[in-house]
């Protein structure tokens, strides 16, 4: 069970259980009494008598010094102190990097975070927040290998962001659990540039010095910001002071608690957090909330009660950030540094990051103290000139006098008249635009020349082939309207290139071909962590099915559907609930490891042995060792996304600050996978903002040999990039569900088809200028790429870019491309066997029923028979009870997935995990062997997660079953005797009866169907989830 223990002693020949290794330690020291005696809650300490009150005279000069924006208050503070809760956003991120912004940018900008993908899942934090804490302790830590009470002398917060009067309550408890240092982040102006690396120092000095003398706990403090000082970056301070301390030997010794302006969004404070800080107060935030509130952003709610909203969003926040890492408690992200630069010096990670990864170089403290100089200067000019308003930003939507943004009025127009009217010449005006901006360094590829070697372009591979290579990015039905999903689709078969379903499922009316030849089905269907519409039709109706794992614009969280999207339409097809807003799982249950996401690529292949298995990741530093692991798990294809691909809904803070460019992600990929001798077994495919045909040439250098595209198809299709996609409010009938906006749609498939050969026969051009007839040749030839020279921008000479440059020589016999298949082994299946023997079932519905022994090494039994039945009859399958398998023995993995209507499986013996995983409409029971010397009420017969994803079918097991039983279910119907935790996680439909115990978190998240709980002990009410359910007695039968 997990988080229960059990020790063999080899010695005394004993079998430990849980209890009898953990009694004889809990009364080895009288515990609870040191901690009652030591330990004090921030909560019970006394209100200081010195209340700091806000400044509101120099509110916004001193928000002009700290870089806030009317975005900042507007998108990002409103709406957090109104809701409880972070924004969100779409269309992903088409700003530049901070390294590459002409715009000063705070430090938080430079750094993305990391995330968990295949290695280890990431957590639900809102399904399964019963397991995780964002609760603090301040005070210094001792001897991790004593025992003594004064390890239990902390003061204890429930969370780390503070109120002004809960820092003064730390400051004036003043014993030995918290004596207190405040030290000053400022420097002076005057000093210029140089003068922020001084103070550094000094700051580091006086901190060591405190700790000495015997501070438990350090506030930097940036208060006293005038027209003479200047803050230090509080993320640059922090992670400055942490590491020197470190080095000193004596960073336990002490806590560090920031007060700053500077933080406001949900990534500053992980990135605080992350570079050891226990606590933050962001007194500006505060400050700046208690002005919004009452006014026309926050109508209805007060200073007090905004304040509190604002603190939950930032803990849910925090809380969604440290479950993509797969971590459950913020204390264990507490100095973690689980980040990566982009765009920061060698020399300043070295001293102030140590151990954060920095791949392309960049900037240093002094191009840092420029931008807080900047900044400055700009907040105490504009008060001498009266100034009344802050800047306006435009980070997250396009402005006038914002930030840059790569779709703007100028670059839109130009593509949406070429794809019209066909003319090649107006599409250049469309590319040059793009290109010549990303030469101005919106992106890390515009900062790449081509080495020229030129032939004539009449031998260089035909528009016709190129385009075969594209595909349209994963944009579920739901997300996107009917209209739109289904011209995507029209267009990419009539050009060879693949359409991909996202993870909302397909109308099975789309599997057949239009009388006029048209074809709506997508080629590429996606099996993602929710299992949205996926059955065994679904499967099999695909030439490739994509895993995915990641998703560039949220890496590491499930995908979002807001409530007011999902029409009776999108729920049928999904099998949800109208009107319900849907949020994937960050995790597939089945995928907790390596292992697991082979055995599910061994199901897909299974149900459809002729499509290519893909697995979608998300670029960050590793991505590389975790693909070559994915071609070793047998898949096929492997996607590699850019941080900044669109999205239909996203929260901001994913949005902007998870995931790294794709150039970045391609080129560690093609490097670890041809090292090891494994780049022939996949094809390698990349997307994230793919525009023009100079973003694919340089992908294919760097290794894609497959181009994913999901904005530019939409902006030609008539997307005008309002970026309210997830408001169900598009003004074009692209991004909405609403049957009037839905009529506004004006694209066609010619759209789609123009803009692709357009792009084609772009890549034709940089081919002939490189010397490569075909596009094959191309592919890993990073040696034709070049820094490029009179780099002007002020930021990006620090940029280096020979880590994405590096072209590793492929050992003697391995190709750089793909070049051989897979072997799947799927020739060893048991199904083949049980194929041949049902074959007058299925080619003539006659009844039969045999039995079948069965061992643990038959994986996937069922998967490949009921991918036959349902490529012959569809999701009506066969008729009931046309085939009887009664099984004996063990089963292996996903015994009976997929499992077709008509199809029923017994199993006398015991299953491993995923049973009847994707059942649809298949019939399983499982009980143990007659001969068998238990108890099959008190015993284990079905691993965990059984029936993940089921969309119709029954089940019936006699005996317990473990975790996650039914998760995800949206259809089928379930008897067993036991279970544990997590039963009906994220249920959508379907009965569930448990006729006996459960585990903790019963029926979280779940929307739809029933559950029935024989709860015998009367303790069901505990252990039940009731965020989204109600309990009632069984009146009737």
């Amino acid at each position: 069970q997990p988080g229960k223990m059990l020790v063999v002693d080899t010695e005394r020949q004993e079998l430990l259980h849980d209890q009898d290794v953990k009694k004889p330690l809990f009364g080895r020291q009288p515990y609870r009494d040191w901690l009652e005696e030591g330990e004090i809650h921030l909560n019970a300490l006394p209100k200081p008598d010195a209340d700091p009150r806000p400044e509101p005279a120099t509110l916004l000069q001193r928000q002009r010094a700290f870089g806030y924006t009317i975005e900042d208050q507007r998108i990002l503070l409103a709406p957090m102190a109104q809701n409880g809760k972070e924004p969100d956003g779409s269309m992903g991120t088409d700003t530049p990097l901070a390294v590459l912004s002409e715009r000063p940018q705070l430090l938080f900008s430079y750094f993305k975070q990391h995330f968990a993908q295949v290695t280890n899942p990431p957590i639900d934090p809102l399904r399964e927040e019963l397991v995780m804490s964002l609760k603090m302790s301040l005070g210094p830590e001792q001897n991790l290998f004593d025992e003594t009470k004064e390890h239990c002398r902390r003061v204890l917060i429930d969370q780390p962001v503070l109120t002004a009067v809960e820092l003064e309550k730390i400051r004036a408890l003043g014993d030995e659990r918290a004596i207190s240092t405040t030290l000053s982040t400022l420097f002076s102006v005057s000093a210029g540039e140089e003068g922020m690396e001084e103070a550094l120092g000094r700051l580091c000095e006086k901190a060591e010095s405190a700790v000495k003398g015997g501070s438990a706990v350090l506030v930097l403090s940036d208060r006293g910001v005038n027209e003479m000082q200047a803050p230090i970056p509080s993320l640059l301070a922090t992670a400055s002071v942490h590491h020197h301390l470190v080095r000193a030997g004596i960073r336990t010794a002490t806590t560090l608690v920031v007060e700053t302006a500077e933080a406001r969004e949900i990534h500053h404070f992980a990135l605080l957090v992350g570079y050891g800080a226990t606590a933050v107060n962001p007194y500006l935030a505060f400050e700046t909330i208690e002005e919004l509130a009452g006014s026309h952003l926050m109508e209805g709610v007060g200073p007090e009660e905004a304040a509190k909203n604002y603190v939950k969003a930032v803990g849910k926040g925090l809380l969604k950030v440290i479950s993509k890492m797969g971590i459950s408690t913020l204390f264990s992200y507490l100095g973690a540094q689980i980040f990566e630069a982009v765009g920061l010096s060698e020399g300043l990670i070295d001293k102030h990051f140590t151990g954060t990864a920095s791949r392309v170089g960049g900037v240093g403290t002094d191009a840092l103290a420029r931008e807080v100089i900047e900044r400055h200067r700009s907040a105490f000019a504009a008060a001498e000139d009266n100034a009344e308003e802050l800047e306006v930003g435009g980070e997250y939507q396009l402005r006038a006098q914002g930030q840059y943004h790569q779709w703007n009025q100028l670059s839109i127009p130009p593509l949406q008249r070429a794809v019209r009217t066909g003319d090649f010449e107006t599409f250049k005006e469309f590319s040059r635009h793009f290109d010549e901006h990303s030469e101005r360094f919106a992106t890390l590829r515009g900062l790449f020349g081509f080495e020229e070697n030129p032939i004539p372009i009449d031998e260089v591979e035909p528009a016709r082939e190129i385009v075969k290579r594209f595909t349209t990015g994963a944009m579920s039905l739901g997300s996107i309207s009917k209209e739109t999903h289904e011209t995507l689709a029209v267009a990419m078969n009539r050009i060879g290139g693949k359409s991909n379903t996202g993870e909302g499922g397909e109308d099975p009316k789309r599997f057949t071909p239009d009388e006029n030849g048209d074809n709506r089905r997508s080629a590429i269907k996606q099996v993602a962590s929710g299992r949205f519409g996926v059955t065994t039709e679904y499967l099999v109706n695909a030439d490739q099915l994509q895993i995915k794992m990641a998703q560039g614009s949220k890496p590491g969280e499930g995908g979002q559907l807001p409530g007011g999207k999902i029409s009776e339409y999108i729920a049928k097809i999904r099998y949800s609930t109208p009107g319900v807003g849907l949020i994937s799982p960050p995790p597939h249950h089945d995928i907790y490891s390596i292992e697991d996401l082979a055995q599910l690529i061994h199901d897909l292949k299974n149900a459809n042995p002729q499509a290519r298995v893909s697995v979608k990741l998300v670029a960050e530093v590793g991505v590389g060792t975790v693909a070559a692991g994915v071609a070793k798990a047998k898949a096929d294809h492997i996607t590699i996304s850019g941080h900044d691909g669109g999205t239909g809904a996203s929260p901001l803070s994913s949005i902007k600050h998870a995931g790294l460019p794709w150039e970045l992600g391609i080129a560690e990929a093609q490097q670890v996978l041809v090292e090891n001798g494994l780049r022939g077994r996949v094809i390698l495919q990349t997307d994230g903002q793919l525009k023009t045909g100079r973003d694919v040439t340089v992908a294919a250098l760097l290794g894609a040999e497959d181009f994913a595209f999901s904005t530019a198809p939409l902006v030609a299709t008539g997307c005008i990039m309002m970026r309210v996609c997830h408001l169900n409010t598009c003004p074009v009938g692209i991004a909405t569900q609403d049957p009037e906006l839905r009529k506004r749609f004006t694209g066609t498939p010619e759209h789609v088809i123009n803009y692709f050969f357009f792009v084609a026969e772009e890549v034709r051009e940089y081919m002939a200028g490189m010397g490569f007839r075909s596009f094959e040749e191309m592919i890993g030839r990073a040696d034709k790429l070049r820094m490029r020279e009179a780099i002007e921008h002020w930021k990006a000479g620090g940029v280096d870019l020979s880590a994405i440059l590096h072209r590793v020589e492929a050992p003697e016999g391995e190709a750089i491309h793909h070049s051989e298949t897979q072997d799947h082994g799927l020739e060893k299946a048991l199904d083949n066997e049980l194929i041949e023997r049902c074959m007058p079932a299925l080619e003539d519905l006659q009844e039969i029923r045999f039995e079948q022994p069965i061992t643990n090494t038959k994986r996937t039994v069922g998967g490949m028979l009921s991918g036959e039945v349902a490529r012959r009859y569809g999701n009506e399958g066969l008729p009931d009870g046309t085939v009887r398998i009664d099984f004996h023995g063990v089963a292996g993995q996903s015994f009976g997935a997929w499992l077709a209507r008509g199809l029923t499986f017994t199993l006398e013996g015991t299953t491993n995990d995923y049973v009847g995983k994707g059942l649809s409409g298949g019939r399983l029971a499982a009980f143990p062997s007659r001969l068998a010397g238990y108890s099959a009420a008190r015993n284990v017969v079905v691993g965990n997660v059984a029936l993940y994803g089921a969309t119709a079918g029954e089940a019936y097991f006699r005996g317990f079953a473990g975790e996650r039983f039914a998760v995800r279910n949206s259809g089928a119907h379930a008897v067993v005797e036991g279970v544990g935790d997590h039963c009906c996680e994220y249920m959508t439909g379907g009965v569930v009866v448990v006729l006996g115990e459960t585990g903790r978190n019963f029926a979280a998240g779940m929307s739809g169907g029933a559950a029935f709980v024989l709860d015998e002990a009367g303790r069901f009410e505990t252990l039940c989830n009731k965020d989204m359910v109600g309990l009632e007695p069984v009146e009737s039968e």
